[in-house]
């Protein structure tokens, strides 16, 4: 395994310019909050996708969509989301989400 593999994906990104930012991400968000039992991973996605969805910040969307692949759900769950929120969040929102989703979703397969 090289050493860009064992980075994390904030220390890829980020790594160099903010190194507070990835401790914080890597420690606190991933290695504390996401790891809390209270929630199952799946349903922390969930919540996370749809929180991106509704907040336009699609630019962190792909790595969620991926992250929530990854806990258990799948991409007609995911496309599903997007419809829903579609009257909820707005459709511009999820117009942006169903082309970063689409194009997650072409690359995997």
């Amino acid at each position: 395994m090289s050493d860009t593999q064992k980075l994390t994906a904030a220390q890829r990104t980020i790594g160099d310019f903010s190194p507070k930012i990835v401790e914080l991400t890597d420690k606190v968000l991933f290695g504390d909050v996401w790891e809390r039992k209270e929630l199952v991973p799946r349903d922390r996605s969930l919540i996370t996708v749809a929180s991106l969805i509704t907040g336009g910040n699609s630019e962190q969307l792909g790595f969620h969509l991926g992250k929530a692949k990854d806990n258990g759900l799948t991409e007609e769950e995911l496309i599903e989301v997007i419809t829903h929120l579609a009257f909820y969040a707005g459709w511009p929102k999820a117009m942006s989400a169903i082309t970063v989703a689409k194009e997650l979703f072409a690359k995997e397969n």
